[in-house]
């Protein structure tokens, strides 16, 4: 029997599942990791899938031995996160191999669906649609982002679907939202980024700089200044990128 392209069993299990997630948000959010010795991370490289992490390691849009990283902090349910998020894909790909992002989780506690969109995003992530799964996320986000418990699990079986053209198995994607590695992993990327100071999202940085991309901002690199006096539009930003990179490969 299906409904709307998937199981029902399938919506059984994710409306099962949203409890486990409630329950598991607060820790999600405060960043549960008293556990983990971060002394034992570069936050600025890309990191491999360890236990700490939930064997889940960092997700990277393009090459990740690109010449040029920048760390990208965000919220799946934040409007700034999900106006630039086209805007930072086309300049990996306009860049072609010049560039990679590494993605990091950053929960804002004020976002009520953001920890389930999370965990959904790993979860596909899981099954190898991080990147697509990612991209409806943010593409959709007016869609889902007020969305009631049940409505928001009908819609993220929905974006499954499509992204895996209903390849995926979704009866796994629904466990592996409130499964324990998921939550792992979100918590490992909150530890992080507020062991390098992320107050808001989105957040990006390069060689441990800030890009405060929606006010007035500078960096140094390679002995050269940057500045720039806001980068909130989609083309501001894409020139900033495009001009950090440069700059870092005329090292």
């Amino acid at each position: 029997m299906k409904k709307r392209g998937f199981s029902v069993v399938g919506v059984i299990i994710g409306v099962l599942v949203v409890a486990l997630i409630g329950i598991a948000a607060y820790m999600v959010i405060d960043g549960n990791n008293k556990a983990t010795n971060f002394n034992n991370y570069d936050f600025y490289t890309a990191i491999e899938p360890t236990k700490d992490n939930g064997d889940i390691g960092d997700h990277v849009k393009g090459d990740k031995n690109a010449p040029v990283l920048i760390f990208e902090y965000a919220d799946f349910q934040c409007p700034g996160c999900a106006s630039i998020n086209p805007r930072v894909n086309k300049v990996v790909d306009e860049l072609d191999g010049k560039l990679a992002v590494v993605y990091r989780n950053f929960l804002l506690s004020y976002h009520q669906n953001g920890t389930a969109a999370a965990s959904a995003a790993e979860a596909a992530g899981l099954q190898g649609y991080w990147k697509e799964y990612a991209d409806k996320l943010f593409a959709e986000q007016s869609e889902w982002e007020y969305a009631s418990a049940s409505e928001r699990t009908e819609y993220f079986n929905k974006y499954f679907n499509e992204v895996t053209k209903g390849k995926g198995d979704i009866e796994k994607f629904n466990q592996d939202i409130a499964s324990k590695e998921v939550a792992k992993k979100i918590s490992f990327d909150m530890g992080i980024g507020k062991r390098v100071g992320i107050e808001g999202t989105p957040a990006f940085y390069v060689d441990g700089q800030l890009i405060t991309w929606s006010s007035e901002g500078s960096l140094v690199l390679n002995g050269k200044t940057i500045t720039w006096d806001s980068a909130r539009s989609g083309d501001d930003f894409g020139k900033l990128l495009k001009e950090i990179v440069e700059t870092k490969l005329s090292e």
